[in-house]
């Protein structure tokens, strides 16, 4: 499919950047994220240099362009020195143009910090933390495999409040082994009494090549998940908290603009082993590339660090739009579809308009209706 004369006149889409951090203290049985447990201490000064050789070899990707948001994620970047964080920012901000009040997020997990590291975060410019929490359970951290306790896990989020951090999100999970409907609401209400603007809540899915893919502990039955998320949802919607995003639950004003980007297709550099990138060039064209995943290899390899690259193409852009956007609950205007995918909307008026009827999709928007929402993944196909 040609690309139409009217994406040469759009905007280009606004511009993150993720960075990877690979290196955990223990590889949790149900993370699948380039992840790898610790041997010895982390070779930050070479993992710096990495990063920076990395980025050389993006840089005319993205040259004019400024970011708007940083992500950090890992496994556990909190693992990290804030010198670490204080150099790497010095550095990049030699070749990358941040603007002012760039959102800049940093995942921690507890048992991997203390009040002082967060300060030192704070004073290397990161701005918004995310922290790891899964559950306030003891038992139930337990039966996840996590390092840390309950009370690890609230004196992590006392630590983080006392160090300035106004802005975080407390990363939740339902559906754990022998998790009850209860259990699952008293862990919000745990997480609730340390008034978070942002809460990540999301169930526990086996997927492959964990060790919980090959060994399933017991979840709970379909009766017991969906009185868990319904419970939840209203015990959320009480407090004050949108569900914006299919997981994700913030009180107003509080959403996280770096996720934002992602579900609304716009543009990230990607920096680190693994890290996953997506990148719209001057020309139209649209390429995603990914960087070396095991951290020797990243590490030792001179140059750039990109593993491999993959245009989307014209005729692809249509449904990955809609992947991101329709998990957005207030959706997207419809000429967003126009400005970040460079085809017009009548690429796909046609079905816009049959779910419409179907009362599966808003009239005038891109955005499911309640019951487009519990069918999404149904609706989605609709566009294949």
């Amino acid at each position: 499919m040609a690309l139409p004369d009217i994406w040469r006149n759009s905007p280009l889409p606004p511009l993150s950047l993720y960075i990877h951090v690979p290196w955990c203290v223990k590889k949790c049985p149900y993370c699948d994220f380039n992840s790898h447990a610790l041997t010895g201490e982390i070779p930050e000064d070479r993992y710096l240099e990495a990063i920076m050789e990395d980025l050389g070899g993006d840089l005319l990707l993205v040259q004019g362009r400024s970011i708007q948001t940083v992500f950090i994620g890992g496994g556990t970047p909190s693992l990290m020195s804030p010198g670490f964080y204080e150099r790497l920012f010095q550095r990049l901000s030699e070749h990358l143009c941040f603007v002012d009040d760039a959102e800049i997020t940093l995942e921690a997990n507890p048992g991997t910090v203390e009040q002082d590291r967060f300060q030192g975060f704070r004073a290397a410019g990161i701005n918004r933390l995310s922290i790891g929490i899964q559950s306030f359970n003891p038992q139930r951290l337990k039966a996840l495999g996590r390092i840390h306790d309950d009370k690890s896990a609230h004196r992590a989020v006392e630590a983080a409040r006392n160090a300035g951090f106004g802005n975080f999100n407390l990363d939740l999970m339902h559906g754990l082994p022998g998790q009850t409907p209860e259990q699952a609401i008293a862990d919000l209400e745990a997480a609730l009494a340390w008034e978070p603007p942002h809460l990540s809540w999301y169930q526990l899915t086996l997927e492959p090549n964990t060790e919980f893919f090959s060994r399933p502990p017991a979840l709970p039955d379909e009766d017991h998940l969906w009185e868990i998320y319904r419970r939840g949802s209203e015990y959320l919607h009480q407090q004050g908290f949108t569900d914006y995003e299919v997981s994700a639950w913030n009180r107003p004003g509080m959403a996280s603009r770096h996720n934002l980007n992602y579900w609304m297709f716009g543009d990230y550099l990607a920096l680190g082993a693994g890290a996953h990138g997506k990148i719209t060039l001057r020309n139209g064209e649209m390429r995603r590339f990914w960087k070396t995943r095991q951290p020797d290899a990243y590490l030792n390899r001179i140059g750039s660090r990109t593993a491999g690259s993959q245009d989307i193409e014209t005729d692809e852009r249509a449904l990955e739009f809609l992947m991101n956007a329709l998990r957005l609950t207030s959706g997207v205007p419809e000429n967003l579809f126009r400005e970040r995918t460079g085809l017009p909307l009548s690429t796909v008026a046609v079905k816009l308009e049959q779910l419409r009827t179907e009362n599966l999709l808003e009239p005038g928007r891109i955005q499911t209706t309640e019951l487009g929402q519990r069918y999404l993944n149904s609706l989605l196909e609709r566009f294949l």
